[in-house]
């Protein structure tokens, strides 16, 4: 399939798992990739390994809960590759603790980046998708839709993105940009696997968010959003599609 042939998608938190998987699989079908994460080594990184594979990409070191930065990348994106028509958010960072010890700092971290990222990204992206029509891909959670424990700040602002999309996704409809978000459960990513548990924590507490199918593979969730931003998906706007093992069934 060749779906994004001369277009060009931004993806945010490409360095590395999810991102990684989904800077991969659009530039396979044909799309342009820009290579977005505060790491700029790690997009880089990434950026090579889909030049080797005889796709084009450029690396772009953003914070994406700065205003500013969100700006500047978008316009990077643009000036090196041309009129962005997708924007994959996958931007995030987590993790447990109880809500008695969370600190302001943490919270506004996550906050900042799920959150807050999501949203100047997609700001900052709009001109453009104005100017010729696009798709908005954000990714929420399973976290966003139920309760988990410790997970005060993850939740709230995956919830706040479930709704967020929902939002611009009635705005922007009839203007020719679709705006939908999918919600994974677990997944074999770098951030997840760097979770430490609070101390006390008894995980059959955990088992109401646990799939009996265990993770999934960030490939698995990045064909799932290149369907998502594609033509395929011409009817889709506003949705926010479960992939989660069947732990939100």
């Amino acid at each position: 399939m060749a779906r994004f042939t001369d277009r060009v998608a931004i993806v945010t938190g490409g360095g590395s798992g999810l991102g990684r998987a989904t800077a991969h699989r659009l530039a396979s079908e044909g799309a342009n990739v820009a290579v977005v994460d505060l790491a700029r080594d790690a997009a880089e990184k990434v950026a090579a390994e889909i030049a080797e594979t005889g796709g084009t990409a450029r690396a772009v070191a953003a914070d994406v809960s700065d205003p500013k930065s969100t700006s500047a990348a978008v316009e990077e994106a643009a000036g090196g590759l041309g009129r962005p028509q997708v924007l994959v958010n996958c931007a995030g960072i987590g993790g447990f603790s109880h809500t008695l010890d969370e600190s302001y700092e943490r919270w506004s971290a996550i906050i900042g980046v799920n959150l807050t990222g999501t949203f100047l990204m997609c700001q900052a992206i709009l001109p453009h998708l104005l100017d010729g029509g696009g798709a908005i891909v954000n990714v929420a959670s399973n976290a966003g839709l139920m309760g988990q424990p410790y997970s005060a700040a993850y939740c709230a602002s995956k919830g706040g993105v479930v709704n967020l999309t929902k939002a611009l996704a009635v705005e922007y409809v009839k203007r020719g940009v679709r705006v939908n978000a999918v919600a994974p459960g677990g997944m074999n990513t770098p951030m997840i696997a760097g979770f430490t548990m609070p101390e006390g924590v008894n995980l059959k507490e955990f088992a109401k968010v646990t799939s009996p199918l265990g993770y999934s593979e960030p490939e698995e969730i990045a064909g799932l959003i290149a369907y998502m931003a594609s033509d395929d998906a011409r009817y889709m706007v506003g949705s926010v599609v479960s992939m989660d093992g069947g732990i939100t069934a």
